[in-house]
């Protein structure tokens, strides 16, 4: 197929997810089906070897990804339940002092949204957000960018997100070297998007946090987890999964303990113990019995189930791209551009974000337009694609994104005004992580 047809087919294709999600309110998980129905009649494939493809890349992504979600998910769910988010908050926040608690807040999103995501992280931290603007007398803008930046940019860079792993998946990039990168890329571009555009708006515009909201009792201090053991029980899946990547590059060639190595840092194995650590240090040492611990863990499955039926939709679309034989012509049409697949990627993740709202589609349908193009750059490292995908998926957020109409809701801010924060903070974000991963690029 040659390269015009391809790209033609593939942009009716992503014009038909938009105007399914957008203008047909359906379901993302059902227009990426129906796109790869499209894709596969478009391109002539043969009929039973459609749904064969749509299977194929269903199992092969969520395989994998639905431990690696079920795990994760219990994690964040001993974090919210302990109060381990709070704690942190509060460590911090004495930490860098009242001035600066709009700082300290970028370290608490950041570090809580390593294990949940970004809606759980942001009804999670909102609370925290606006008792600090009262206590520190700051602009609720100047305390809840930052948070919103942190949890965004963990979001869409750092594994064990399940985008980022399903895309760290189909690029076959080290996890190891992926966190280590994101960590590098992301904090930066939070810092740029959450205190310091923050503090921008600070004195501009006039908010005030509704007090009769937050009235309740302050949970005291003996009724939260120490700050060390929190802090270790979050970081553990990350800790446990770079000290097997930095063992890879360090240990003698044919090692004989590699095979542990390998088998303790994949992130099955990684996030299995981290989440056995969070029932005791944030389970069983808080009070918590085993019927509680039964009922938190039952309970933290089914909100999950959306967001993974839409990244095995995703891994199906990208499955069909290439069993209809359009990799080769997307390859060559993208390839002729004379772009680095860098930035290639980072402005396809972008436009997908722009058009239909949801991060995690982006870096889906992302993933797998840009996997044919890589084979021409063989000394690429494949987690830097990742990080770049991730970066064009957190900006360009708007009125077609949920997590937009969650923060205007909460901020009490008009649409006009969350565009000058919220749309333009994640951009700087996305903008900034952009430039991040080509700086890293040059040395890595």
């Amino acid at each position: 197929m040659g390269s015009l047809a391809s790209l033609g087919i593939l942009l009716a294709s992503i014009v038909l997810i938009v105007v399914l999600i957008m203008k047909a309110r359906m379901s993302a998980f059902l227009a990426l089906i129906v796109a790869c129905i499209f894709l596969g009649f478009a391109t002539g494939m043969p009929v039973e070897k459609i749904c064969a493809s749509i299977q194929a890349g269903m199992g092969s992504t969520l395989g994998f990804l639905a431990t690696i979600l079920g795990l994760g998910t219990i994690l964040g769910k001993m974090m919210e339940v302990s109060g381990g988010a709070e704690r942190l908050a509060r460590t911090l926040i004495d930490a860098f002092g009242r001035e600066r608690a709009h700082w300290a807040m970028l370290i608490v999103g950041f570090i809580c949204g390593i294990p949940v995501f970004f809606q759980v992280g942001f009804v999670l931290l909102i609370p925290l957000v606006f008792c600090v603007a009262l206590e520190s007398r700051m602009s609720l803008v100047k305390i809840g960018l930052p948070v919103v930046a942190g949890l965004i940019t963990v979001h869409c860079i750092v594994p064990p997100h399940p985008a980022a792993m399903a895309v760290a998946g189909t690029l076959k990039a080290d996890v190891g070297k992926l966190i280590i990168y994101g960590l590098l890329c992301g904090f930066p571009a939070a810092m740029l998007a959450g205190p310091i555009y923050g503090s921008f708006w600070a004195n501009r515009l006039e908010l005030k946090p509704p007090e009769n909201l937050f009235k309740s009792e302050r949970t005291p201090d003996d009724k939260l987890p120490p700050f060390g053991i929190t802090l270790f029980t979050i970081l553990l899946p990350l800790l446990i999964m770079v000290a097997k990547t930095i063992i890879d590059l360090t240990a003698p060639k044919g090692a004989p303990y590699m095979k542990y190595v390998e088998f303790f840092g994949n992130p099955i194995t990684a996030l299995l113990i981290s989440a056995f650590v969070s029932y005791w240090t944030l389970g069983f040492a808080r009070g918590f019995t085993r019927d509680d611990l039964l009922k938190f863990t039952d309970g933290c499955f089914g909100p999950v189930a959306g967001i993974m039926l839409i990244i095995g939709a995703g891994g199906s679309f990208n499955k069909v791209l290439l069993d209809s034989g359009m990799g080769k012509g997307i390859e060559a049409a993208l390839t002729s551009l004379s772009l680095s697949p860098l930035i290639m990627a980072w402005i396809i993740a972008a436009v997908m974000r722009f058009s239909v709202g949801s991060a995690t589609v982006a870096m889906m349908t992302s993933a797998g337009i840009i996997l044919p193009v890589l084979g021409r750059y063989p000394g690429l490292d494949p987690a830097l694609v990742c990080v770049a995908v991730g970066a064009g998926s957190i900006g360009f957020s708007h009125v077609n994104d949920s997590g937009f109409w969650i923060v205007k809701e909460f901020f009490g801010l008009s649409v006009t005004d969350m565009f000058k924060t919220w749309t333009a903070s994640t951009t700087i974000a996305g903008v900034g992580a952009l430039l991040a991963v080509l700086a890293l690029a040059t040395v890595v």
